[in-house]
């Protein structure tokens, strides 16, 4: 299974973004301290784990500590060993892909909605870019947008962020 991992982080100068190896990490604590050696006195690191065009798995961490995670879909857990080492204590959200089929209260326009992927199941913390202005509903309609990659989804939550030029100069390297 084919892999890129990113991290982007914000510190004191603005944002820095730097691809991660990931290869014979033992456990989501070794992936951790990868993540904040990409950028030791990072008031944000965001940890993208894009795998084989299908699934995203974001890890958030706030001044190195206080782990959040988030699977676009739980089968990535089942089908590799990364992903089941990333997913492994991870539970399914509140608010889920079906519940995107409902506008939001007030929303009359159907044709804006993006048609969810029925079988992606997301697991984890949905509301972890919520502060930063990507709700959980924004954030699962990203992941159950049929045709949408994981590299689509994390150029858009970067763009979003104010990362997006770091996160495309990674990806040119």
């Amino acid at each position: 299974m084919s892999t890129f991992a990113a991290a982007v982080a914000r510190g004191k100068n603005g944002w820095t973004a730097s691809e991660v190896e990931l290869t014979g990490a033992a456990d989501i604590e070794e992936v951790v301290d990868r993540l904040r050696d990409a950028e030791p006195d990072a008031e944000l690191s965001l940890l993208f784990v894009e795998a084989d065009d299908q699934y995203l798995v974001i890890l958030r961490l706030d001044e190195g500590e206080d782990l959040r995670i988030f699977g676009s879909d739980s089968a990535y857990a089942d089908e590799s060993r990364l992903g089941a080492l990333l997913l492994a204590d991870v539970e399914a959200p509140a608010l889920e892909i079906d519940d995107l089929a409902a506008p939001p209260a007030g929303d009359d326009d159907e044709d804006d909605r993006p048609a969810a992927d029925p079988d992606a199941d997301p697991v984890g913390d949905v509301e972890l870019l919520a502060d930063l202005g990507i709700s959980s509903h924004r954030l699962l309609a990203l992941c159950g947008l049929e045709g949408m990659m994981p590299s689509d989804v994390t150029a858009e939550i970067c763009q979003k962020l104010g990362c997006g030029d770091e996160l495309e100069e990674l990806r040119d390297a």
